[in-house]
């Protein structure tokens, strides 16, 4: 059995992996700022997938709050086979609209975040010699889109992050790659005016918007023994979206 630590797991990309761990009987390590949806999401998965479940309550950007997280997860839970950093946010502005603390807190959650947590992770996967890291960038960062020069910086950060990382850890046998999604149903997106998601969608070779569950069914691929011999990859999750 394995285990896996879901960052902000409690909505659309986060909470469908955990689902979608459940189902193959992982021990699921849930993550995020709400603790009665934490516990509502944790009572599902035991409840209908009698799945074994912890979770972890804290600010991604809180570094003192990510080391103790991870002390918690060792003492308690055991040893950790995969994370998924998939907390973030998107706080779109204009170039000349932008504002520096918008800058600052979407590289705190989307990119340092993720680059502290992958380093705590690898640290108890090099004892067992083995585990897999999954970043959850974004389409945006790999080709960029006007009015999100914030958002679309960060998740190309977390590319090169991940490209680095995996050359680093894979003499220890840690895989790390990333999924590129595209536009995604989600509670995000859902909110979005009408035109503007008929605009996204006429983007989209496959004529319609990509289910959440669509990215977690490659994520859990991503951590599972299946790819053994993947690393450093970018899979984009976009229905061949063209930006």
């Amino acid at each position: 059995m394995k285990t896996i630590l879901i960052t902000g797991s409690t909505k659309g990309i986060g909470r469908a992996t955990a689902i979608a761990a459940a189902k193959q009987g992982w021990t699921v390590i849930l993550h995020g700022r709400n603790e009665e949806c934490l516990q509502q999401l944790q009572q599902e998965l035991q409840i209908d997938y009698s799945a074994s479940t912890y979770y972890v309550m804290y600010d991604v950007r809180d570094t003192a709050e990510i080391k103790k997280a991870f002390l918690w997860i060792k003492k308690n839970v055991g040893p950790l086979d995969a994370l998924v950093n998939n907390a973030g946010i998107m706080d779109d502005a204009l170039l000349g609209m932008l504002k520096p603390e918008q800058v600052t807190q979407t590289f705190d959650v989307n990119t340092y975040a993720a680059i502290y947590h992958m380093q705590y992770a690898s640290r108890l996967m090099t004892k067992n010699k083995k585990g897999a890291i999954i970043n959850v960038s974004s389409i945006m960062g790999r080709f960029g889109n006007a009015g999100q020069v914030a958002y679309s910086a960060s998740k190309a950060a977390l590319i090169g992050a991940t490209q680095s990382a995996a050359k680093e850890l894979a003499p220890l046998n840690i895989r790390v790659n990333a999924v590129a999604p595209g536009f995604i149903e989600t509670d995000l997106t859902n909110n979005l005016p009408e035109e503007i998601i008929e605009e996204k969608l006429a983007t989209i070779k496959m004529k319609r918007a990509g289910k959440a569950e669509e990215v977690a069914n490659v994520i859990l691929f991503l951590a599972s023994d299946a790819a053994s011999y993947v690393t450093g990859q970018i899979i984009g999750v976009d229905g061949g979206m063209v930006i």
